[in-house]
C-alpha cells in the first residue's frame, strides 16, 4: 500500500503500510504498546501523538515516507 503519510495521518491507517510498525518502534513510540490505544487507534493522529511524546515528527515522517 503506497500513500504519503502527513501529520494527520492516523496510526491505524500508518500500520497499514509494510515496515511502518519496526519504524514506530525505532522511535519509541508509546501507542504501540499501550492497552488504551486499541480503542484511539482509528483516531489518533501522527503529528498529535509526536507533539505529546516530544518525538520529532519531521524525522519520523521523513522515515515512514522512505520506499
Amino acid at each position: 500500500m503506497e500513500f504519503k503519510i502527513v501529520k494527520n495521518t492516523t496510526i491505524k491507517t500508518i500500520l497499514q503500510k509494510d515496515g511502518a510498525e519496526g519504524i514506530l518502534a525505532k522511535y519509541n513510540l508509546p501507542c504501540l504498546s499501550c492497552p488504551m490505544a486499541i480503542f484511539e487507534i482509528e483516531k489518533l493522529k501522527i503529528g498529535d501523538v509526536c507533539k505529546m511524546y516530544g518525538i520529532d515528527a519531521d524525522m519520523l515522517l521523513k522515515e515512514l515516507n522512505k520506499n
